[in-house]
């Protein structure tokens, strides 16, 4: 468990990293679409970020690299997460909503984040305003917290560890 809290603890520090550059990403997005020729419908995937990164040129692809990549991190935490067979309910349904959400073809429009994340709901764009890709590291992130506290109450009986635990940091909140 230390292992998996270590792992989630980079990613968001990875994360708040991206989240000072919100507007570079939003005018990256923003170019790409402009580029594809393709500025009626949001962007609603993963797939489809990697798609404007991989084949329309632009000026800020390192913040797009930088989301993919945080991403397939998030990817590789769920597939680690389900070598930790809790047996509970609450940690399946979280875990079933984190492996949908970072799928790269699954549909992310309606995607929120909550109040809490004030960088994402000040954003001017209608990704920001109205869900979608800009709100999907932070709605994962906070899922997978949620699976790690509740992982933390089982019975130590019920959790069926794939990693040894090798580390005891926290998580700075």
């Amino acid at each position: 468990m230390n292992e998996m809290k270590e792992r989630l603890c980079n990613i968001e520090q990875t994360y708040k990293v991206f989240q000072q550059q919100q507007f570079t990403f939003i005018a990256a997005l923003e170019h790409s679409r402009e580029n594809a020729h393709d500025r009626i419908k949001p962007i609603s995937s993963i797939g489809q970020v990697q798609m404007y990164t991989d084949h329309y040129y632009n000026n800020h692809k390192r913040i797009l690299l930088m989301f993919l990549s945080t991403c397939a991190d998030l990817g590789r935490l769920c597939q680690h997460q389900e070598t930790l067979q809790s047996g509970s309910t609450t940690t399946n349904i979280l875990l079933n909503k984190c492996k949908i959400l970072v799928n790269h073809s699954t549909n992310l429009s309606t995607v929120q984040a909550k109040y809490l994340h004030d960088v994402v709901n000040h954003l001017s764009c209608d990704e920001a305003r109205n869900g979608g890709v800009v709100s999907l590291i932070p709605v994962v992130l906070d899922c997978m917290k949620k699976w790690v506290a509740h992982s933390e109450k089982l019975p130590c009986h019920m959790m069926q560890s794939g990693w040894p635990s090798t580390s005891s940091q926290s998580c700075p909140t």
